[in-house]
C-alpha cells in the first residue's frame, strides 16, 4: 500500500462524510484581486484557472437567482485596521485603499446586485457582517471559491461551518501559489469542515435549483 493510499484509509476510518448542498445556498467569491494576477508581484500565482472555474460556477449561481457575494481585502491608507495579519503578513501592502493590486481580477466585476464586502482579516466572516446578512435572507449553506485555498479560504470555511452553514469548496475555483498546500488545504477541510466539490457537481445543483 502506498503512503497516499495509507493516508486515504486511515482518514476514512473517521473522517468519510458528506453532508451536501443546502436547501437555500449563497456563492461566495473570496479575494480575486489583481495582485495575485500581477507578474511580478510578491502575491503573483497561476491561477488563472480558479478565476475561470469561479466565473462559470458565478454565472449558474446568477442563472439560479442564487445570491452571489464577492469579498475583498481593503486597508486603511496607514495599515492600521489590518492590525497583527498586516504586520506579519508583507505583502498586504498591496491592498491599501486606492492600490491598483486591489481592484478585481480579469473577468471579474460585481453586478449591481451582488454584495461586496471588503475585510481586513483572512476569513469573509470576521469583522464583517456576513454571517448576520446570510442568516437574515435565510441562507443555510455556502459555496466557495477563491483566493487562496491555504489562507482566506480555509479560514472562511472553517468560519462558515462554525456559523451553522453547511460548506461546499469547489477545488478548480480555489487557487494557491504552490499545489502542495493547495492540496492540503482542499484535503482537510474536505476532512473535517466542508465538501469539497468539484465544478461541474456544484454546476449541476446549481442547474437543479431553477427547475
Amino acid at each position: 500500500m502506498s503512503s497516499e493510499e495509507d493516508l486515504l484509509a486511515n482518514y476514512k476510518k473517521a473522517y468519510d462524510n458528506r453532508v451536501g448542498f443546502g436547501l437555500r445556498p449563497a456563492l461566495l467569491l473570496i479575494d480575486f484581486c489583481q495582485a495575485y494576477f500581477e507578474p511580478g508581484n510578491a502575491l503573483y500565482s497561476e491561477v488563472d484557472d480558479a478565476i475561470a472555474s469561479a466565473l462559470r460556477v458565478r454565472k449558474a449561481a446568477r442563472e439560479a437567482d442564487v445570491p452571489v457575494i464577492l469579498t475583498n481585502v481593503v486597508y486603511h491608507p496607514t495599515g492600521i485596521d489590518g492590525g497583527r495579519f498586516f504586520e506579519k503578513a508583507m505583502p498586504l501592502k498591496n491592498f491599501l485603499k486606492g492600490s491598483p493590486m486591489g481592484a478585481w481580477g480579469p473577468g471579474l466585476a460585481p453586478f449591481d446586485d451582488e454584495l461586496v464586502i471588503s475585510k481586513q482579516y483572512p476569513s469573509a466572516f470576521f469583522g464583517t457582517s456576513l454571517a448576520s446578512t446570510l442568516t437574515a435572507a435565510g441562507i443555510d449553506s455556502v459555496i466557495l471559491t477563491g483566493l487562496t485555498t491555504s489562507g482566506c479560504i480555509r479560514a472562511s470555511c472553517i468560519d462558515s461551518m462554525s456559523h451553522g452553514f453547511k460548506t461546499a469548496v469547489v477545488a478548480e475555483a480555489c487557487g494557491d501559489r504552490h499545489a502542495a498546500p493547495h492540496d492540503a488545504n482542499l484535503f482537510d477541510m474536505n476532512a473535517k469542515y466542508a465538501d469539497v466539490v468539484t465544478e461541474a457537481e456544484t454546476i449541476a445543483f446549481l442547474e437543479g435549483l431553477r427547475t
